[in-house]
């Protein structure tokens, strides 16, 4: 088996009416899925979440031209191969996630290969994995609590909240979605990156007391102190990592003793291979993982199969604002019982790309992006 083409998919969802968070309002969704594409017809897939110009540019100009004629079961060689390509300029960021798509699909084609599920090739005993739903961003707190209850009626059984208004209205928050969903369910707090050490401390000490499952990411990920003198003085989790890239950035977590759980991303943070060496830090210092996944079904499923594959796996995130590259873009929907996302027993990452959902929300020129705030990523001046 032989690589004959890496194909860039590049996606845009324009919202009607865009969502409320502390980033403004968003007002669309990208996302690009990579197939990598071999010599006996089969097809691997993977995603990456960052600016679409710059991972077209990663991918077809300077990581393709150097993968055609290998052997993609080679994953690890590979892996290392495009690391030291993009090492100049990468390390971090655009170039990292990029060559993780391709990596996540290298695994795919690996499994496909073996005719195992990627679950079990990694040696998981289950083809299911934990999965909470992430949405519940600013709306009052009634609104809150009703959509919380929407959420469990899908089948989760741990919703996560995003804080970051103030003292006041994150507490009336917090306790609307408990009283809402009870007691029996988990309740997962981001912050949002806008607290201090002692506004978080303080805030920490009431979701203590709601019994919430984590605290993510109240600070920037750079002021990785601020995360350390938390946990020195709180019992609620710390977790973060969806904005680290890398084995070495969740080294820098961990060396500084700034989290409890870390939250790697296979469409961010450097593909499943580098997924699995996190999770091997995480287990030699007793922490446990929780990939973040915002951006499509592909990258929710690739990390779910990592999830389903450590013991110290924690759960996956699954996005329930109304995305369609999350609820449409598989052809076999995600299926969410009783808190647990279902995985194939097909081989691979065992999951078919809808083609409609493609021809719908293609953007041709991934050069040219329409103005808007894309959640994390912005273009032109938001208004």
């Amino acid at each position: 088996m032989k690589i004959t083409q890496i194909e860039t998919i590049h996606l845009r969802l324009e919202y009607a009416n865009g969502f409320t968070y502390a980033g403004g309002v968003c007002t669309g969704r990208l996302t690009t899925l990579i197939r990598v594409h071999t010599d006996d017809g089969a097809i691997g897939l993977g995603s990456v979440y960052s600016h679409p110009g710059l991972v077209e540019i990663v991918v077809k100009q300077q990581l393709e031209p150097m993968l055609i004629g290998e052997d993609p079961t080679e994953v690890e060689r590979l892996w290392e191969l495009m690391y030291g390509l993009t090492r100049w300029y990468g390390r971090k960021g655009v170039a990292m996630s990029a060559l993780g798509a391709i990596d996540t699909a290298l695994w795919d084609l690996k499994a496909q290969q073996m005719g195992q599920p990627l679950w079990k090739m990694l040696g998981g005993s289950r083809g299911e994995c934990p999965a909470y739903a992430s949405a519940l961003l600013w709306k009052s707190p009634d609104e809150l609590a009703d959509e919380a209850q929407q959420l469990i009626g899908r089948g989760f059984r741990r919703v996560k909240m995003r804080l970051g208004h103030n003292d006041a209205t994150d507490i009336a928050a917090v306790r609307a979605v408990r009283d809402a969903i009870g007691n029996e369910c988990d309740i997962m707090a981001d912050g949002s990156m806008r607290y201090t050490v002692e506004d978080a401390r303080t805030l920490a000490q009431t979701l203590e007391e709601l019994g919430v499952f984590w605290f993510e990411e109240p600070f920037p990920p750079e002021d990785i102190d601020s995360f350390s003198a938390l946990r020195e003085s709180v019992t609620v989790p710390l977790a973060a990592g969806e904005n680290e890239f890398g084995l070495q950035g969740f080294q820098e977590l961990v060396r500084a003793n700034a989290v409890d759980i870390l939250q790697p991303d296979a469409s961010r943070a450097g593909g499943i291979t580098e997924m699995l060496r996190v999770a091997e830090l995480a287990a030699t210092h007793g922490l446990r993982i929780a990939p973040h996944s915002w951006c499509d079904a592909v990258a929710i499923i690739a990390n779910a199969h990592v999830v389903a594959s450590i013991p110290h796996g924690v759960t996956v995130e699954v996005d329930q604002t109304g995305n369609p590259f999350v609820d449409e873009l598989l052809v076999a929907p995600l299926s969410i019982k009783e808190g647990l996302l279902t995985l194939s027993d097909a081989p691979g990452l065992g999951i078919s790309i809808n083609e409609d959902v493609i021809d719908r929300f293609r953007l041709e020129n991934p050069f040219d992006i329409p103005d808007g705030v894309y959640s994390d990523m912005t273009f032109g001046r938001p208004v």
